[in-house]
């Protein structure tokens, strides 16, 4: 390639890629890219576990191998994605947690992409436009390079003698004809030999079967793997980005006063149900506990709504006049209802849980609310500085944060709190049905501290079995997991 192609692109272009030749390296990673596609069809399956951990981790092998260190390192973005993605992948051979191995599973199909991509991409990863040009690439690679599977190096390249692969070809298909002629002869002539091969056949059978479907599905899947790989060594620039259009910011303030009126007359009736007590809330024929466990959910919910059009307002609003001054003050009212409102969600789920215990759902509904407040306080210096990029901050929060959640053992913290309530005599039940199958395998041993006589109603079945019965059950599940590499977890093995 010519000087001109190698440059690096300049910031406010988007890549792609134009046609440049196939080389007999990528050939290469041709092959190693269906190999690759054959291990990726045979390791997703249920249940998840130690398979997409090396599938993840063969995917950036495969990736830094075909780049080179020095592109895939190059820029420290890449550098943050790549030990996240590494984090993410090796949560599934460690956990066992639906909730988690779903969301990460959805975060890879994001951050892998991303995590590619960020060595041809121009705009920076703070600005919110980078995710969509991300995505137009991600798109021109899979489907604008299909052509890069079956086309052959350029002539200088190929040194292979059509004369030999002439004889090579000839040669297998002679050798098929006569086995095919004398096995037949071979099978008639001893009894030991067939039923030999009949056990050989039945194997092939049940064995290549599923053999047969991966090799299609990485038939299919190769030539937009491969596409994706030859468009990150090949960019070229293709058009400038252009900058967003500003509205007039009497728009967003009206938008952010008619908020901050309504947060203000809620916070108001709020502060009446926290400070007046169970007394007051009686008198209004409102129970307390009944109060305590509603309306966190919808707080949070609300809190993002908030935090959506303030940002919105402080992108796109004309920053010039008393209406953008309106705007600021507005935008940093709202921000500090919504702190208050994220305060009074977290109180009154504190309320609740001391009442009834942790769940799983309350645990990720407090790093929620703290994520939430973490944002409004970036919120808070974007309001103060307008140039400073909100992005620049939210999105290593959140990936810090979402690693962190990663690493709270949030079950067993689930099953102590629930098992020491019913120890203690604070709580006249244990979810153990609910514990034990819609949590990980870290819940058992919490749950053998009990009676292993206690009968656990099985809602699916309408039946009562012994909890003991259900501990062995749940471990025979995890040995069961630990038998096959590509659902083997940590989380497993401890408890098989």
């Amino acid at each position: 390639m010519n000087e001109q192609n190698n440059a690096l692109p300049r910031e406010g272009q988007i890549l792609c890629v134009l046609k440049p030749e196939v080389t007999r390296r990528d050939r290469l990673f041709l092959s190693l890219s269906f190999c690759y596609c054959f291990l990726l069809a045979d390791a997703l399956h249920w249940p998840w576990g130690l398979g997409n951990t090396v599938t993840v981790f063969l995917w950036l092998l495969l990736l830094t191998a075909f780049l080179g260190p020095e592109t895939m390192f190059r820029r420290p973005e890449s550098r943050v994605l790549l030990v996240v993605n590494l984090a993410l992948a090796a949560s599934f051979a460690l956990t066992s947690n639906f909730f988690f191995r779903w969301w990460n599973f959805l975060a890879l199909l994001v951050l892998l992409p991303l995590h590619s991509l960020s060595v041809c991409g121009v705009l920076p990863w703070w600005n919110p436009a980078m995710l969509w040009e991300r995505f137009l690439l991600l798109m021109w690679g899979l489907f604008g390079n299909l052509w890069a599977s079956f086309e052959r190096p350029k002539a200088s390249e190929q040194k292979v003698d059509p004369k030999r692969t002439l004889a090579v070809i000839m040669g297998a298909c002679g050798g098929l004809a006569l086995v095919s002629i004398l096995l037949p002869v071979l099978l008639s002539a001893d009894a030991l030999f067939a039923a030999a091969a009949e056990n050989l056949r039945f194997a092939a059978t049940w064995h290549f079967g599923d053999a047969f479907w991966r090799l299609l599905t990485a038939c299919v899947l190769t030539p937009f793997l491969f596409g994706f790989l030859f468009s990150l060594r090949h960019p070229r620039p293709l058009k400038h980005s252009g900058t967003a259009a500003r509205t007039d910011s009497l728009i967003f303030a009206l938008m952010l006063a008619a908020l901050d009126v309504l947060y203000l007359l809620f916070l108001g009736v709020q502060s009446a149900g926290l400070f007046g007590g169970p007394e007051y809330l009686a008198g209004l024929g409102i129970s307390y506990a009944e109060w305590a466990r509603s309306g966190f959910f919808q707080m949070v919910g609300v809190t993002v709504v908030n935090l959506t059009l303030m940002l919105a307002a402080l992108s796109f609003s004309r920053q010039e006049g008393r209406g953008w001054s309106g705007v600021r003050v507005l935008s940093a009212a709202l921000s500090l209802e919504s702190l208050i409102l994220l305060a009074s969600a977290a109180w009154r789920m504190s309320l609740y849980v001391a009442a009834y215990g942790l769940s799983f759902k309350r645990c990720m509904t407090y790093w929620g609310m703290s994520m939430m407040a973490l944002f409004f306080l970036a919120a808070l210096l974007k309001i103060r500085k307008p140039a400073f990029s909100f992005c620049r901050i939210a999105f290593p929060l959140a990936l810090a944060g979402w690693l962190a959640i990663n690493c709270v053992p949030i079950d067993w913290l689930t099953a102590r709190n629930q098992v020491d309530r019913w120890l203690d005599g604070s709580s006249p039940s244990v979810s153990a049905s609910y514990l034990l199958y819609d949590l990980s395998y870290q819940t058992i041993p919490q749950l053998e501290r009990l009676d292993g006589s206690i009968l656990v109603r099985i809602y699916d079945y309408g039946s009562e079995i012994p909890l003991s019965e259900m501990l062995q059950r749940r471990r025979d599940d995890a040995l069961q997991d630990c038998r096959d590499w590509r659902s083997w977890t940590l989380s497993a093995f401890l408890v098989s």
